[in-house]
C-alpha cells in the first residue's frame, strides 16, 4: 500500500470523474476525501450556474482555501478533488506542501467528457462551460496521468500502482 501521508489532488475538467475516483481512492487508502466544489464561494457557484466561466481572480480565494485544507492534512493524508486546470493554480495548491502533494490527472477527450456531462444531473456546472475548461487546461507534466476510458476500478488500481 502506498504512503497515505500525502495529499492527493485528483484533477481534470468537469465531468472527468474527480469526485467518483476521489471517493473510491479515499476508501482504498483509508484517508479522507474532500470535494473541492464544496469549497467554492457562493458567488463562484452562481457565476458558473449562470453559464459564465470563472476567471483567475474568481478561483484564487477558492484555491487558497483548498491549500489551507491540504496543509491541515499534510501529515495525515487526504484526497482533494479539484480541477487545478492551470500550472499556477497547482502552484497555489502546493504552497507549503513540499513534496507531500501528488497530482493525479484524469485525462479524457472532449467528446467523451461531453457525453458524460449530457447524462449528468444535479450539478451546478453547465455543459456549455466544458469548452472553456478545455481551453484553460494546461495538462501537468509532473502528475500521475490516467485515462478515464478505463473502468473506475482499473483507474484506482493504476493510481495506487503509480503512487
Amino acid at each position: 500500500m502506498p504512503n497515505s501521508k500525502s495529499v492527493i489532488v485528483i484533477m481534470g475538467v468537469s465531468g472527468s470523474g474527480k469526485s467518483k475516483i476521489g471517493k473510491l481512492l479515499s476508501e482504498k487508502l483509508a484517508i479522507p476525501f474532500f470535494d473541492g466544489d464544496d469549497f467554492h464561494p457562493k458567488a463562484n457557484v452562481e457565476k458558473m450556474a449562470s453559464g459564465s466561466p470563472l476567471n483567475d481572480d474568481d478561483r484564487k480565494e477558492w484555491l487558497i482555501l483548498l491549500n489551507k485544507l491540504a496543509v491541515k492534512y499534510r501529515d495525515k493524508g487526504a484526497i482533494i478533488a479539484c480541477s487545478a486546470l492551470k500550472k499556477n493554480y497547482r502552484s497555489i495548491l502546493r504552497a507549503e506542501m513540499g513534496n507531500t502533494m501528488v497530482f493525479v490527472y484524469l485525462d479524457g477527450s472532449f467528446e467523451l467528457i461531453k457525453s458524460r456531462l449530457e447524462n449528468r444531473k444535479g450539478h451546478f456546472m453547465p455543459m456549455d462551460l466544458l469548452k472553456s475548461q478545455f481551453d484553460t487546461l494546461e495538462p501537468p507534466f509532473k502528475a500521475i496521468t490516467v485515462s478515464i476510458e478505463k473502468t473506475p476500478e482499473k483507474i484506482i488500481n493504476e493510481i495506487v500502482k503509480q503512487l
